[in-house]
């Protein structure tokens, strides 16, 4: 995709890796709708602030009926609520659920006639290692994840002869305030932001982007005992 006559919508764009893939994309040329819950907290120059809960019905069909000329959508907005499985909130279980993959699922359903209409285009998911490997302190984030993920398998499919294509971008921890509570090596923001635009120009359908990543997903031919040594 040429990035450079994109006209992108990138959600949850206010801070951490969304405001870095919006700055990002604006660098490369690309008209870049901003979105964000409080769109006043979006201070990046050279692009437009939108109101936008990827969670509730009617701000995202506003929002497709603002940026009806977008042919490069973004799923970016998540949450974290660190809940585990047994003991979490019900609530925060289902605010994962309701974000990662009925949000971003939501997302799809609306801007995909948009991106259609415009001679087709390209969507990124922003997932993580998680939609590939769960711990117990991250359960419901990691099965919402795992579900975008496959979510992202099936749309790549049914939406491949409409002209647009579907990626998903794999990462550990970022440097961003949803991980400031970690002590691990984090990936840079910036770093991330530039590698989920070279993948949508090279119209990847995977993007891989930290070794933590590749090694899970390395792991996957040894099964259960490769990917959780823990368990014998």
């Amino acid at each position: 995709m040429d990035i450079s006559t994109a006209t992108a919508l990138v959600t949850g764009a206010n801070r951490g890796l969304g405001r870095r893939i919006a700055q990002e994309l604006a660098a490369r040329g690309a008209t870049v709708y901003a979105a964000a819950r409080k769109p006043e907290s979006i201070d990046l120059p050279g692009v437009k602030a939108i109101r936008l809960d990827i969670t509730d019905a009617d701000s995202v069909a506003a929002a497709a009926q603002e940026a009806g000329d977008v042919n490069l959508l973004v799923n970016n907005a998540g949450t974290s609520t660190g809940s585990d499985l047994l003991t979490g909130s019900w609530d925060d279980v289902r605010l994962e659920v309701e974000t990662h993959y009925l949000g971003t699922l939501r997302m799809i359903r609306e801007f995909a006639p948009v991106i259609e209409a415009r001679g087709g285009g390209s969507i990124l998911n922003i997932l993580s290692v998680l939609s590939w490997i769960s711990y117990p302190a991250v359960g419901p984030y990691a099965a919402a994840k795992s579900a975008e993920w496959s979510m992202t398998n099936a749309l790549r499919q049914e939406l491949a002869p409409k002209g647009i294509r579907v990626a998903g971008l794999h990462v550990g921890y970022m440097d961003t305030d949803m991980a400031a509570h970690v002590t691990t090596p984090k990936s840079d923001p910036a770093d991330v932001a530039r590698a989920a635009a070279d993948g949508i120009a090279a119209d990847a359908y995977e993007i891989v982007v930290d070794e933590v990543s590749r090694k899970v997903q390395g792991g996957f031919p040894g099964g259960i005992a490769a990917l959780y040594p823990q368990l014998g």
